[in-house]
């Protein structure tokens, strides 16, 4: 049978600490205002009486995503185990997929990233730390925290100007029998990713075991990511 991933997010274990965010942007390389995994806030009522919100949110990776619907070149597409992946490379920076995206989760990169770093030859110490371009230098890496792993499947690891961008479950490392970097590094193991095909998966028994929610369940892209329980 065919794979079936997604995630669950269980909001009343969640945190809010962010340890979800840092962990993809130090991943999958993204630059500065670009944000795979990110998340929303609300506060209600008024004093004393407050509640607060916070819902981690990425691409949902939907079983009828609109992003792939409307991609003229196909760079939006599913791969073999059904993740909605991106080919910068193919990519004509037309948009569309960002105007049919009702998540907001996809990026345009206007500028080549991380540009500043590369040039960068100022150090805090002259003659006592290294500038970015040193550190670059010697690591051979377009920048010093450059992850090379994001791009050992074939994924362009820095997507170049004039391409989008977007969370992709973080498939080279599915590929390799990992979890999502952004599953592994928070704290309070309030994420868990799976094969929704599979009943004796933990994500299939926890769905089982809470009732679970979707972002914009009226726009009918059957989401992947599922919410449990409340934040507070």
């Amino acid at each position: 049978m065919a794979k079936k991933y997604g995630m669950i997010i269980d909001l009343h274990k969640c945190v809010g600490c962010g340890a979800c965010d840092l962990a993809c942007k130090s991943e999958n390389n993204t630059p500065i205002g670009i944000n795979w995994a990110s998340h929303t806030t609300e506060t209600h009522g008024v004093f004393p009486k407050v509640s607060y919100e916070h819902i981690p949110t990425l691409c949902n990776h939907c079983e009828d995503a609109p992003c792939v619907r409307v991609c003229p070149t196909l760079a939006m597409h599913y791969n073999d185990d059904g993740l909605v992946v991106h080919d910068p490379s193919i990519c004509i920076g037309c948009k569309s997929c960002m105007l049919a995206d009702p998540y907001g989760v996809i990026h345009f990169n206007i500028v080549d990233a991380f540009m500043v770093d590369i040039h960068d030859d100022s150090s805090i110490v002259k003659g006592g730390t290294f500038s970015k371009k040193e550190l670059s230098d010697k690591s051979n890496a377009p920048f010093p925290n450059f992850n090379a792993a994001r791009g050992a499947e074939g994924y362009e690891a820095i997507r170049g100007k004039g391409t989008v961008e977007k969370c992709t479950f973080c498939d080279h490392r599915v590929k390799e029998g990992l979890a999502p970097a952004c599953v592994v590094a928070c704290p309070a193991d309030a994420r868990i990713f799976g094969d929704l095909n599979d009943e004796n998966s933990e994500i299939s028994k926890t769905l089982l075991l809470y009732k679970s929610k979707t972002l914009l369940p009226e726009r009918g892209t059957k989401p992947k990511v599922f919410y449990v329980r409340n934040y507070n």
